[in-house]
């Protein structure tokens, strides 16, 4: 299992659809999975550290497990098959693990609000995961005019400007 981070929450400008960055923690591995825009919003609430009036569902459920003695250890994403990526949330209670199915997007929701490790396996990593290139030329290679930020940031700008958001209503792997 590779140990995972959410990088970022990104939304089409043109579509208003999101998709989860999470970054390899050893590496400069990318792995982006298209999320519905609810979980979206929550995971970006907890990340900014924003108040709520209210609990939103992912709060509701990490303190339901809480209350009912169980105690989140981590969660994964562990297959991908057809555009769909498949996780589990891992439950310890009273010494039983317990393994339950669910969305990448609300197991990392659920991640960020327990602050416990997200992993994903080795084979997902291999089929969906993408490495920004170091060597890529640029049409009038404007990089060097660039800020340092900026231009370390250019190859995954770029993998993210090269998403067919158009197309997305036709596949399958959207949440």
């Amino acid at each position: 299992m590779i140990k995972v981070k959410i990088d970022s929450i990104r939304v089409s400008l043109m579509t208003q659809h999101r998709v989860a960055i999470l970054k390899e923690d050893s590496s400069e591995r990318y792995l982006p999975i298209w999320i519905g825009p609810c979980e979206a919003d929550s995971i970006t609430v907890r990340l900014q550290n924003l108040e709520m009036a209210r609990p939103l569902t992912h709060d509701i459920l990490a303190q339901t497990i809480s209350e009912l003695g169980g105690n989140v250890l981590h969660v994964s994403i562990h297959d991908l098959r057809n555009d769909v990526f498949y996780a589990s949330i891992v439950i310890e209670q009273n010494s039983e693990q317990i393994e339950l199915d669910a969305r990448p997007s609300d197991a990392l929701a659920l991640a960020v609000r327990t602050d416990i490790p997200i992993f994903v396996t080795t084979e997902v990593m291999k089929k969906a995961s993408i490495t920004p290139e170091d060597d890529i030329t640029y049409d009038n290679d404007t990089t060097n005019n660039l800020p340092e930020e900026e231009s370390n940031l250019s190859a995954f700008s770029d993998f993210v400007d090269s998403l067919d958001l158009d197309n997305l209503d036709s596949k399958t792997g959207q949440e």
